[in-house]
């Protein structure tokens, strides 16, 4: 996949739609800086416990004025049930990924970029990682807007290569992952050993998963026909075959099967499933099914 500048992921229109959201969270989250999310949880507490040293992206609001008057250093206060964040951001990288036209991958960054620019720009915490075989690249939780320029960066470089273990990837992430916060996976599934031991990973950590399954219109209708000779994009295994009408059928139900099997784990296990053509607009998502699951 080509590297795209970072103000290609999102255009000022898409951006200014954005400042509009905020993340919704199913499950209330214990922290200790406020966000503006919507949570539905009620009887949110204000109680202040104590204070702290101010960082980089910390909520100005609650800066003790008081404090920096007897102390000349700034800390913020902290409440005792406040509610904090963090989005994990975990794209499947693999070759797979960088397929189509668009190409998943680059349909999966923007969708990303868009997830992380709400949460950064609501003062919420962003992680990021990068999947292949196993877990490669990305950056520990970050808050504030001025780390929204870094993060369109990250996922702008990022490049389709390399096989694809999401059980082994997702595993590793979990484990380094601080506990609670929101998960979400851009991925195509098509990974040999299964992806669901990665997904029950995540849930142990008391992430609240969410699954965006993007495919290319390659993968729903594959333009070929006659004697072929195809080769694995990522493992490189070569199968020779004849494509006629029954073979297409029967590469469609194989599908269906694969997307409905998908779908089924995720509400067996309480894992929000979305299924989108990299074909379509990222907005169609974002505005369209993640909306009311996991942003308002």
């Amino acid at each position: 996949m080509a590297q795209r500048a970072p103000g290609a992921l999102l255009d000022a229109r898409f951006v200014e739609r954005l400042e509009r959201l905020a993340l919704l969270a199913r499950r209330p989250v214990r922290g200790w800086v406020a966000g503006r999310r919507r949570s539905r949880a009620s009887g949110h507490s204000v109680e202040f416990r104590d204070h702290r040293a101010y960082g980089a992206g910390d909520d100005l609001r609650y800066l003790d004025w008081n404090v920096y008057g007897r102390t000349d250093r700034l800390h913020v206060k902290r409440f005792v049930d406040d509610e904090d964040l963090c989005l994990h951001l975990l794209l499947d990288a693999s070759a797979s990924m960088d397929w189509g036209e668009p190409s998943k991958l680059g349909w999966a960054a923007r969708v990303a970029a868009a997830l992380g620019f709400v949460a950064l720009a609501s003062l919420e915490r962003v992680a990021f990682g990068v999947l292949r075989a196993r877990l490669e690249g990305g950056w520990p939780p970050a808050r504030g807007r001025a780390r929204i320029s870094a993060l369109f960066e990250a996922l702008a470089s990022v490049r389709g290569e390399g096989t694809t273990d999401l059980d082994a990837a997702l595993a590793d992430y979990a484990r380094r992952a601080p506990p609670g916060g929101v998960a979400v996976v851009l991925s195509d599934l098509l990974a040999p050993r299964g992806y669901e031991r990665g997904l029950a990973a995540l849930a142990e950590r008391r992430l609240e998963v969410h699954v965006v399954h993007v495919l290319g219109p390659e993968d729903f209708a594959p333009s070929l026909a006659g004697d072929l000779r195809l080769v694995d994009h990522e493992t490189g295994e070569v199968r020779e075959l004849c494509v006629d009408a029954e073979t297409r059928r029967e590469y469609r139900a194989r599908l269906e099967a694969f997307c409905a099997r998908a779908a089924q784990y995720c509400r067996a296990h309480e894992i929000g499933y979305y299924r989108a053509s990299s074909a379509t607009a990222p907005e169609e998502m974002v505005f369209g099914p993640l909306r009311g699951r996991l942003l308002a």
